[in-house]
């Protein structure tokens, strides 16, 4: 089951999420929305490697904004940190963001109970846009668990994210 926005407030006041910072006023009916940061990371080569660390290059937004260009990855991070050990976190792009033709997660959207940071969002655009940081960019919302519980592990390459994350697959070959 999905938790309300009453539900997410008083998990927040409980300590069974961490939503830092926090403010009531970005509850929707059943999600909380997360805000983008004023840094993205772009790969500098354009064939990429699964088996290789590839490198990355950090880019500043100013408050003028940032165009985005379509077939190209965009890494970002959300200013909001987060952390569960009770709900299973789902992250989804907000319609109205999606209505302009931005993708904000290609496929990692789903997030283990037990994680916690910053959200890496992979940012693409069907065609040229311009973001700006601070907007409210996509909303997380929170599942309940039935069955056994096991947190994320420790070992897991991306717990405890406290900045944009670039693919780190090439460390499972």
């Amino acid at each position: 089951m999905i938790l309300s926005a009453d539900e997410i407030k008083k998990a927040v006041t409980a300590d069974d999420i961490e939503i830092n910072p926090f403010n009531a006023e970005y509850l929707g009916p059943n999600s909380y929305d997360l805000h983008l940061h004023n840094e993205l990371l772009v790969y500098q080569e354009h064939k990429l490697d699964m088996k290789k660390d590839n490198p990355t290059e950090r880019i500043t937004m100013s408050e003028s904004g940032y165009e985005l260009q379509p077939g190209k990855i965009y890494l970002a991070r959300t200013k909001e940190w987060t952390a569960t050990d009770v709900y299973a976190p789902m992250l989804e792009g907000r319609s109205s963001i999606g209505r302009l033709g931005l993708y904000v997660h290609i496929t990692a959207g789903f997030g283990n109970m037990g994680s916690s940071g910053f959200w890496t969002l992979e940012l693409s655009c069907v065609q040229p846009l311009t973001i700006y940081p601070g907007v409210a960019i996509c909303q997380v919302f929170f599942m309940t668990i039935q069955g056994n519980k096991t947190l994320f592990p420790e070992k897991i390459k991306y717990k405890d994210a406290d900045d944009i994350q670039a693919s780190k697959l090439w460390q499972e070959f």
